[in-house]
């Protein structure tokens, strides 16, 4: 936490005085981690979009309402699966690669030597990889909206011989842009937690080789729970107050 308020102090009050992260820096990251790692998350999207439609046609169909297909698919993946998944691979893609690199830094005493000249590691290291993490993930969840949507629609039409528009316009008729919005803002808090989650741990990290690997275990394993306790958490928010 005392790591994330002072990268969030770079970001606002920094870049305010011209202090912040440098833009190359950021955009870097975020060709890192949004750009490269779309295809793995599309296809795992798909792929969960796929199951999702199978499972619950194999029940609607018992009952005759296999038409519904598309809104239970439409509601899991937009409120849910799509930031939960996107995330999740982040974490375990980019995560744990940002936790590698600073924790090495860290052991080679490059972290230092960044501070003897006079460079804030947290301005240089952390601050753009939490902002290129909280702002690529909305941006991944999105897309992955759409695959696993569409994932759901190739059940839908091909074994359940529904029509696109009998598909889709189910989809529609049961959202309301509250489900879309809560998933967009879910993705950007896990997000967040996984940038800062990765660079603590890296930026923690005292010892050798083993100390590294250590703490991209460390990593991987927290922000996997941390997203799955923020969203119990947000789902209770959104669901029972909201």
């Amino acid at each position: 936490m005392l790591l994330l308020g002072e990268a969030l102090a770079i970001l606002t009050v920094g870049t305010l005085r011209r202090k912040g992260p440098s833009a190359k820096h950021v955009v870097r990251e975020m060709h890192m981690i949004g750009v490269a790692s779309l295809g793995i998350v599309c296809l795992v999207v798909f792929f969960v979009g796929l199951v999702i439609a199978m499972q619950t046609s194999y029940e609607l169909l018992k009952m005759g309402t296999e038409m519904y297909v598309g809104r239970v698919v439409g509601l899991t993946v937009l409120r849910e699966l799509g930031p939960l998944i996107a995330t999740i691979v982040l974490g375990g893609r980019c995560g744990a690669a940002i936790a590698a690199e600073i924790g090495t830094m860290k052991v080679n005493e490059e972290v230092e030597a960044l501070r003897i000249m006079g460079i804030d590691p947290v301005r240089f290291l952390v601050a753009p990889r939490i902002l290129a993490f909280t702002t690529m993930a909305p941006v991944l969840a999105v897309i992955a909206d759409f695959v696993g949507v569409f994932g759901g629609f190739l059940v839908a039409v091909y074994s359940l011989n529904l029509t696109p528009s009998q598909y889709l316009d189910t989809m529609i008729n049961g959202l309301v842009v509250k489900d879309f919005l809560s998933g967009i803002f879910k993705s950007a808090v896990f997000g967040l937690l996984v940038g800062s989650i990765a660079c603590h741990f890296g930026y923690q990290t005292e010892g050798g080789a083993e100390a590294v690997g250590r703490s991209t275990t460390l990593s991987v394993v927290t922000s996997i729970i941390a997203i799955i306790v923020a969203d119990a958490v947000m789902t209770g928010l959104f669901v029972y107050i909201l």
